[in-house]
């Protein structure tokens, strides 16, 4: 089965806009590969196919928005085709928008945000633990280990941009869980309304452009 998405996954440097096997393995899980890339309408469109994997079945969906969709193609744009990086510190940081989160889903919902906080928590762990394993295009490897040290945490730093990334690995790194489906249902509309306050927001969390330093020749090259 084939299907379009707007998601950017690759760290190709491929410009015919084909992208090779290896090209997907940076925010594309393991039973996804990329056939093809598209310029279309002013974006990216990639598309990809799912390889038969019983384990597919259990993921939950994440049905990423159209407009955040967008901001995956160019964020994809901005670090792998024009070798430019979202300046660090990022303000609002990852945990500046989940505290806003966490306070807009108090006054909303009152008293009962337990469930919410527990989330959010989750979602800092795995956002701390992937960004430097599997968010990360190669590109931004050298500031990455410039700008986290002294066990600062990740979340403190990078923002919006890179957590979106999260959002795309998800389901997958969820499946590694061991839950209940009906419990599974319940995260996957929380991580939804979630993704809505992040799109609703798009202006003020989000970058239009990425004015962080070039990366240098020779940088991001190879594996660590």
């Amino acid at each position: 089965m084939s299907s379009s998405k707007g998601e950017s996954g690759s760290d190709g440097e491929n410009s015919s806009g084909d992208a090779t096997e290896s090209d997907s393995k940076s925010l594309f899980s393991e039973g996804e590969k990329v056939q093809k890339a598209e310029y279309r309408k002013n974006e990216w469109r990639y598309f990809v196919h799912y390889l038969d994997n019983p384990a597919t079945e259990k993921f939950i969906k994440i049905q990423i928005p159209p407009n955040l969709k967008k901001q995956l193609v160019d964020d994809w744009e901005f670090v792998t085709q024009q070798n430019k990086l979202v300046k660090l510190p990022r303000s609002p940081s990852v945990d500046d928008i989940l505290t806003k989160y966490l306070e807009y889903r108090s006054k909303k919902d009152g008293k009962m945000i337990d469930a919410v906080g527990e989330i959010l928590n989750g979602i800092r762990c795995y956002f701390d633990k992937a960004l430097p394993t599997i968010l990360l295009y190669k590109k931004e490897r050298q500031q990455y280990r410039e700008a986290i040290q002294d066990n600062i945490s990740p979340s403190s730093i990078y923002g919006a941009e890179h957590l979106l990334r999260l959002f795309v690995k998800l389901p997958e790194l969820l499946a590694y869980v061991k839950v209940e489906e009906e419990t599974l249902l319940r995260m996957q509309q929380k991580l939804l309304e979630f993704l809505k306050f992040l799109q609703n927001n798009e202006s003020t969390f989000f970058l239009s452009s990425y004015d962080g330093p070039k990366v240098t020749e020779g940088s991001g090259k190879g594996k660590d």
